[in-house]
């Protein structure tokens, strides 16, 4: 009778737990591939080019879940940017460049390792911008400057809790003999409830010996009124490569950038839905508090047409003024641009 208590009890305490593996007649796991293409014609800085990934980077992923049981879900991305006027990999050759993560989905929440977005870049493009990081419109021409994506990281965003989720990054720089080189933080709190969304993000990222470390944070929000969204975010960047320009440098690529060590941003938009045309547009102001004072403003229109739920045509214009020997470009969701203006027309389908 003790054995028996004793397997009983065992047993009680293992159903507890997610599930090694259960038979089923149902396959508890799922796997979909999915991606985007997006390409059309680029003019820009005196150059007229085809070119990809201008509202948002052309892509083809896979993307996986597991039942484990009591609610726990094994979880997998493998996302691979392509560049579809020629084929090539995007992401400097990386194959799956975008996005390369595994992890565990709980009622505690999602733990996640591997490749993954920054918070503070998500907040920037996913809630502050009309333009959603992509086009010539795309705020990320002038505010902040960090990786899109950073290695090495262990990923954790909490369940949801009237509204209010949180997340905590951090990265491992993995630099031989420089244990603190590139090493990352990044924390964010955001906010849900029907039409409105805001969200605080922080990412930081330790220097190369002797150089202060970067740090970009940002308040973001949007609010939509039915007839149109409005948007804002306001964003603060510290130390060294916290912000990016090309200074004294017109537009060429021979000269190496120069860097704001101390800068703000401010960015305002709105977007309206006509039926099938949603009109875009947007103002960003970056703000140097360095001694140079290499200001710059950029104001962006834009217009999509649905042809489907699922394709979608588009054109955008910005132009940004710089000052004091700034020279920031334009460019969209995959490139910096070669010059101070740049006109986009093109079509995107997503599968």
């Amino acid at each position: 009778m003790k054995k028996i208590a004793i397997v009983a009890g065992l047993a009680t305490t293992l159903g507890a737990l997610p599930a090694a593996y259960a038979q089923s007649s149902v396959d508890p796991s799922s796997v979909t591939m999915y991606g985007l293409m997006d390409a059309g014609l680029v003019q820009e800085g005196g150059i007229s080019k085809l070119t990809s990934g201008i509202s948002a980077g052309s892509r083809l992923g896979l993307r996986g879940t597991e039942s484990l049981g009591n609610g726990w879900q094994a979880v997998f991305t493998l996302e691979a940017g392509v560049q579809g006027d020629t084929g090539r990999s995007d992401q400097a050759g990386q194959l799956f460049g975008r996005q390369a993560f595994v992890g565990l989905n709980s009622p505690l929440g999602m733990l996640t390792v591997g490749r993954q977005y920054n918070l503070q870049s998500q907040a920037l493009t996913d809630v502050a911008d009309p333009f959603e990081g992509g086009y010539a419109g795309a705020a990320t021409n002038l505010a902040g400057y960090s990786a899109t994506r950073i290695d090495n990281t262990v990923r954790y965003t909490s369940p949801e809790w009237r509204g209010v989720t949180g997340t905590v990054m951090y990265g491992a720089g993995e630099h031989t003999g420089v244990a603190a080189d590139q090493r990352s933080l990044g924390l964010a709190l955001g906010y849900v409830n029907g039409p409105l969304t805001l969200r605080l993000a922080r990412q930081s990222r330790a220097g190369e010996p002797g150089k202060a470390d970067a740090n970009n944070t940002i308040l973001a929000g949007n609010y939509n009124f039915g007839v149109a969204t409005a948007f804002a975010g306001y964003g603060r960047n510290t130390g060294d490569g916290s912000s990016m320009f090309f200074a004294e440098n017109p537009y060429g690529a021979a000269q190496a950038p120069a860097q704001s060590s101390d800068s703000r941003d401010t960015i305002v938009g709105v977007s309206v839905p006509l039926g099938a045309t949603t009109l875009l547009a947007s103002y960003v102001r970056k703000d140097d508090r360095d001694s140079a004072n290499r200001d710059a403003q950029q104001l962006a229109i834009g217009a999509t047409y649905a042809l489907s739920k699922r394709s979608k045509v588009y054109l955008a214009y910005a132009h940004i003024r710089n000052r004091n020997g700034a020279a920031y470009m334009v460019g969209n969701a995959t490139e910096v641009g070669t010059g101070n203006r740049a006109f986009n027309i093109g079509l995107r389908h997503a599968f």
